[in-house]
């Protein structure tokens, strides 16, 4: 068996496809790892080049075999797709990667730090957030307009209606969509938290306008 120069690599959450290849570009190996046996198995193979898509996980993947001494390099997965040669499947895809990464035309992207992933964690938590907080918004708006109970637009009209349904003695609500309107505002109050939470000021030492 020939020394295995490239590897293609099919990460998943559970079970990894290896696809590898000799300098002749003679396939030496097809194996199936899980999880747990992805770093002990690479681990043992000389230095090679090793393509991975750019996907969920792809990152920290490639940071654990570049530490193993292998040359990784992460290509997008649209760009892979043409070299699937047969139905797509997990053994499909790896050989795919394995020849994709070898052209000289490819482009790779560029493999994030853990402080560049935790710089776009704490922005789609705040994007996500921000949703919640216009959902649960109009959601309250909506419902006490069913009551005939309407504020003007803006927080402070909001804060209005967040009000009546703490008042326990306003019978304008009942006592079921209170409890519900209730539920609503407290995790309203906890989404309005977001940025002590995720400590985006402390981080980036500024304030987003209208986060609320």
């Amino acid at each position: 068996m020939g020394q295995i120069t490239t590897v293609g690599l099919d990460i998943a959450k559970s079970v990894f496809q290896v696809h590898g290849v000799d300098a002749a570009g003679e396939v030496v190996l097809k194996r199936q790892l899980t999880r747990a046996r992805v770093v002990p198995f690479l681990e043992k193979l000389a230095r090679c080049l090793v393509g991975i898509e750019a996907c969920a996980t792809s990152h920290y993947w490639a940071r654990e075999l570049r530490r193993l001494g292998h040359d990784v390099r992460l290509m997008p997965p649209s760009y892979v797709k043409p070299y699937v040669k047969r139905q797509k499947n997990d053994s499909a895809d790896a050989e795919a990667i394995c020849e994709a990464v070898t052209r000289p035309s490819m482009r790779y992207v560029d493999v994030k730090t853990p402080e560049q992933q935790s710089v776009m964690v704490l922005h789609r938590t705040r994007e996500m957030l921000m949703r919640q907080r216009i959902q649960l918004s109009n959601a309250i708006r909506a419902h006490m307009a069913e009551f005939g109970l309407i504020a003007p637009i803006g927080r402070e009209g909001l804060q209005r209606l967040i009000g009546i349904v703490h008042d326990e003695q306003d019978n304008r609500v009942p006592t079921e969509a209170r409890i519900c309107l209730q539920m609503m505002a407290a995790q309203l109050r906890l989404v309005r938290s977001w940025r002590t939470i995720a400590g985006f000021d402390r981080v980036h030492g500024q304030r987003t306008s209208g986060a609320g």
